[in-house]
């Protein structure tokens, strides 16, 4: 698997899905308590607001530029940059076409 080749794939078909986004888990699920998912946003759409414990999510960008909202904090991310958001609520937006690989651990 090479998360660049599924992020370029997944950044497509975002393009041309109506909601504009596309993902796929490269592990985990619901009988795992680490999750993680290559997500794709076409430029101008965002992830929804969500909570997660501080150091229990990470987000690596992979391609395009994203933005990352936390309260009133705001940080740009391109390739490479890699976010662990601080606990509380937050939200992704695709600044260009995106792709991210989104890490979360699940409490058991």
């Amino acid at each position: 698997m090479n998360l660049f080749t599924l992020a370029e794939t997944h950044t497509g078909l975002a393009t041309q899905a109506p909601a504009r986004r596309s993902a796929v888990t490269v592990h985990g699920g619901h009988e795992h308590a680490l999750r993680q998912t290559v997500m794709a946003l076409s430029q101008g759409e965002h992830l929804h607001e969500t909570e997660h414990p501080g150091g229990e999510t990470t987000v690596l960008v992979l391609h395009g530029n994203i933005r990352l909202v936390t309260g009133a904090q705001q940080q740009s991310g391109a390739p490479g940059d890699y976010f662990v958001p601080a606990a509380g609520r937050h939200r992704i937006e695709a600044e260009t076409d995106a792709a991210i690989l989104f890490t979360h651990v699940v409490p058991r």
